[in-house]
């Protein structure tokens, strides 16, 4: 799959690339894929020297071509000095354009600016970045008179009015907001032939349909939803080339497989989870690590989540211990990037995992390292800016303490920390509105309750 990539690191490696080259690819972002990071880190130098060139030819096209390689580079590496660097030369690319005389140039560059404050809210889990991308996005719409800014603009606006709606919506508006999203996905695919990135552009919003689909399906429990998104990126991975568009192949497949284990978890079918598996063992099997480092590590989580599902479905302690290697192995590619919300999830999931396994074990060591992981979880948390991780942490610490309870059948004030936490979790569930995480804190809360009645009526 990545032998042309190979290729083309070999004709033209890291030492051949000069910063006066105008890149590998010569501004054609179809060819991205094929670039390892490290190439596309020189890629993205040279497509800054193609812009800042005196005399340079369409220099506000460059500086766009420049923010897309940049922003590219903080999608696979997660860097915020990426991300940064490509929000501020997508501005600089919105200025060159003129929005008086270039109305639909001016619109594309302020849809890549919208687009850098969606990765970022995706990135750091930084809501307020999500208005932002709004602003920008509503702007393009209005300013464009066609091309490839009014579709993007139409789906990037679906997408992030069904986000905002997402705590509060019914199963019959997620279908809306589907539904919403297919002109948009439809006008991209029809320009493909006259603007070839519109391919891929068409693929993202449709892994982006399926993403929203498997989150209101995973909060509402609804399996239709979750069997819609399944199917979506699944005919996605379907239509993807892998000789040219790796990545998005490999994000295909891992949007199916984390659609499968969510099935599998409502469903209760141990085939879902294996089959997910399966698909992100193929997937690592394909993508080498330093071809896109956050890729790699994210599918390293979805295998995990996958393992950890089936582990939960037969009660296996060898599955238990390969979700944690998992975890392990994500968790070392990030270490790098600790702000990163996919960090958060793998570390909080580790946790579970080792307070499942000990359990079963009765191995109180393994307890231990969960409840410390958890501890320093919380601890980089900010309850004010992550609301809803803080509590999340809070749930998992909860779970901990209560293990512990139950393996020693001890109660060193363990069961009164657990009802501290499981207490100030579900303050923050019910005023976000997520009624399914509040469902767990309320029912742990039962479950303390009723283990602690035995010992009053002894004393």
């Amino acid at each position: 799959m990545f032998e042309f990539g190979r290729e083309l690191k070999r004709l033209f490696g890291a030492e051949a690339i000069r910063p006066l080259r105008d890149g590998l690819t010569g501004g054609d972002q179809a060819l991205l894929e094929l670039l390892e990071l490290s190439l596309l880190r020189s890629e993205g130098k040279a497509a800054d020297v193609a812009a800042g060139r005196v005399g340079a030819r369409d220099r506000a096209q460059r500086l766009l071509e420049a923010a897309i390689v940049w922003r590219e580079i903080a999608r696979r590496s997660g860097e915020a000095v990426a991300l940064r660097k490509a929000a501020a030369t997508a501005e600089a690319a919105a200025a060159a354009f003129d929005r008086s005389r270039r109305p639909d140039g001016w619109a594309r560059a302020r849809c890549e600016q919208g687009y850098c404050a969606l990765l970022g809210a995706e990135l750091f889990g930084d809501e307020g970045l999500n208005a932002a991308a709004e602003v920008a996005f509503t702007e393009a719409r209005k300013a464009c008179r066609g091309g490839l800014a009014a579709p993007l603009a139409d789906a990037a606006l679906a997408l992030i009015e069904a986000r905002r709606r997402l705590s509060t919506g019914d199963a019959d508006a997620a279908r809306q907001f589907s539904a919403r999203l297919a002109q948009p996905i439809a006008a991209l695919q029809a320009l493909v032939r006259r603007c070839p990135p519109a391919r891929l552009l068409a693929a993202e919003a449709r892994l982006a349909r399926a993403d929203l689909l498997a989150a209101w399906g995973a909060r509402l429990k609804d399996r239709d939803l979750v069997s819609a998104a399944c199917d979506e990126a699944s005919e996605v991975a379907a239509a993807m080339d892998l000789a040219y568009e790796p990545l998005t192949w490999a994000r295909a497949v891992l949007a199916t497989a984390q659609a499968s284990t969510l099935l599998g978890e409502i469903t209760g079918q141990a085939d879902l989870f294996a089959a997910a598996v399966t698909d992100l063992a193929d997937v690592l099997d394909q993508l080498p690590r330093d071809h896109s480092p956050l890729d790699w590590a994210r599918t390293q989580v979805g295998l995990a989540q996958a393992l950890q599902g089936l582990a939960e479905e037969s009660a296996s302690e060898r599955a238990y211990e390969q979700a944690i290697t998992g975890y392990d192995r994500a968790l070392m590619a990030l270490q790098r990037t600790p702000s990163l919300a996919v960090r958060a999830a793998a570390a909080s999931n580790r946790a579970l995992c080792l307070a499942r396994l000990a359990e079963l074990t009765g191995d109180m060591a393994v307890l231990d390292a969960a409840e410390s992981a958890f501890k320093i979880e919380l601890s980089r948390l900010q309850a004010r800016r992550d609301p809803v991780g803080w509590a999340l942490v809070q749930l998992n610490l909860a779970r901990i303490y209560e293990a512990r309870a139950e393996l020693t059948r001890k109660d060193r004030g363990e069961r009164a920390a657990a009802a501290v936490a499981l207490n100030a979790a579900l303050d923050v569930f019910t005023e976000e509105g997520l009624r399914s995480l509040s469902l767990l804190a309320v029912e742990a809360l039962e479950r303390l309750r009723a283990s602690a009645s035995p010992s009053r009526s002894t004393l």
